[in-house]
């Protein structure tokens, strides 16, 4: 057999279309084989019931009539008027045989067919039921065709206390289950018509419910298939109304992958024309410089060191770019390496600010540390002193002349909040939510001259993601910008 087939065979019956198709498909068709199964031997076996309690009252009448015709009146008066007695009431009992359609056989207690509404009449019974009944037994014997009965014939002898009984013959009687036969084959047909047809609806009704379970799944799995194919990335998938509560959610978790998927393939394109643009900048205008100098003989001194400051500042903003992007790319990966250890916050804060406040106050700007209470924490000391590092320094980079940058240091039972307050350009509603990314800008040609990659931002985010914290940002246009940081007071492995 083709390996291709036995695979599409494998997966058809992996397939949940074929396990709904079988569960419904057994769900109705053994209960209905049960079903009837059981109908059928209950509606067989009251029929056969009711067939032998007729029987019994036809028994009472046969004996009744047998008892009051004088069958048995050679025992107790002369054997010669036998035959005479028997002669005059066999019409009777031939009677009863035709209408109870049964055999009817009278025999003595020498075991002698008195009388047969078959042709045995005179001979001798040797059956063994007949044997037992002339001890006195009521015999029963039901076999597959017919129902034997013998009913004993007794007499009592003797006065009230030696009183006993004396079998003077049975009534042997055989009654044909000929009609419970056709009535077993006529219900055995009804029975196998009906639950063919439920199995035929079982198996339709199994087939369209496994269609109708499966279909929005299938949607579902369409539209994955499209993606992993690059095909209709931007194409959500189809959710109807009267979906499944499970479906429905499996698909807004699916959208929602989906959108960052599309997020994440849009981000990397756009990184990586970022990156390819920010490292061409700096070299293309390094190559200006150099061609510059190149170009033109005899130049002052004094313009030869400024084109060479100008090249050596383009090589430290491209040596920045890069290592910037070579501690984002560490800061990425999910197995970078974090050294957690309990720390003074506010010791990490203090050196900070103490290190840009030079910077700072070469702008006449005011560095401000609002400290509420000692804060000690599960940190990485040096990816932590990096946040503080570039949020206090991007807050004097874009503050204006004369400002105030406010650093405040709080905590509760579970975080501490670090806050990062300057007075100066602020940010755009717009701009807000994509100051974390990669290489944006809020101010791009400020941006030129403070030196900064684009990167700072981005890395910050980074860091306070992989101590499991948050960072947030409020800012109005020409009024400030706040950065707020939470962290945990334990670190949560």
């Amino acid at each position: 057999m083709n390996k291709n087939l036995i695979e599409k065979i494998r997966s058809v019956l992996k397939s949940l279309k074929f396990r709904v198709f079988v569960i419904v498909a057994l769900a109705i068709i053994l209960p209905t084989l049960i079903s009837s199964i059981f109908i059928y031997n209950v509606a067989v076996k009251n029929y056969t019931e009711k067939k032998i309690d007729s029987f019994s009252g036809a028994n009472t009448v046969i004996r009744n009539t047998v008892e009051n015709g004088h069958f048995f009146d050679e025992v107790v008066e002369d054997a010669e008027t036998t035959n005479n007695s028997v002669l005059q009431n066999n019409a009777q009992v031939e009677h009863l045989a035709k209408a109870h359609q049964c055999r009817i056989q009278v025999i003595n207690s020498k075991r002698v067919i008195l009388y047969d509404s078959g042709s045995d009449a005179g001979k001798n019974s040797v059956a063994r039921a007949v044997q037992k009944g002339m001890a006195g037994e009521k015999q029963f014997v039901q076999k597959e065709d017919a129902v034997e009965y013998v009913i004993p014939v007794v007499i009592s002898s003797g006065g009230s206390e030696t009183e006993s009984q004396i079998v003077l013959g049975v009534i042997y009687t055989r009654y044909s289950l000929k009609d419970v036969e056709n009535y077993s084959l006529n219900m055995r047909r009804y029975v196998n018509m009906a639950s063919s047809l439920l199995v035929i609806f079982g198996l339709i009704l199994a087939w369209v419910l496994s269609v109708v379970f499966t279909n929005p799944i299938q949607r579902i799995e369409k539209s994955i298939t499209e993606i992993s194919q690059a095909k209709n990335i931007d194409k959500e998938p189809v959710e109807e109304e009267n979906d499944y509560s499970e479906v429905m959610e499996i698909s807004r978790d699916f959208r929602a992958l989906v959108s960052r998927l599309t997020t994440q393939v849009r981000s990397q394109q756009e990184f990586v024309s970022n990156v390819s643009h920010e490292l061409k900048t700096p070299i293309t205008s390094m190559k200006i410089l150099a061609d510059s100098l190149l170009g033109q003989q005899g130049l002052p001194e004094e313009l030869y060191q400024e084109f060479l400051q100008d090249i050596s500042k383009e090589i430290d903003r491209e040596n920045n770019i890069i290592t910037d992007l070579l501690e984002l790319v560490r800061m990425e990966k999910s197995s970078a390496e974090i050294n957690i250890s309990s720390v003074n916050i506010n010791e990490i804060v203090e050196t900070i600010l103490r290190r840009l406040k030079p910077i700072a106050e070469s702008k006449n700007i005011e560095v401000i540390f609002e400290s509420f209470r000692p804060v000690i924490a599960d940190v990485d000391e040096i990816k932590f002193a990096s946040v503080v590092n570039n949020l206090v320094e991007n807050a004097i980079k874009y503050n204006n002349t004369d400002g105030t940058v406010t650093t405040s240091l709080n905590s509760d039972h579970q975080y501490f909040y670090l806050k990062v307050t300057d007075t100066g350009i602020g940010i755009s509603e717009e701009a807000q939510e994509r100051v974390f990314e990669r290489f944006f800008r809020v101010d791009k040609a400020r941006t030129r001259e403070t030196g900064g990659s684009g990167l700072g931002l981005a890395i910050t985010k980074e860091i306070v993601d992989k101590h499991h914290g948050s960072i947030k940002v409020h800012s109005k246009e020409g009024e400030g910008t706040t950065f707020t940081v939470r962290i945990p007071l334990k670190y949560i492995r």
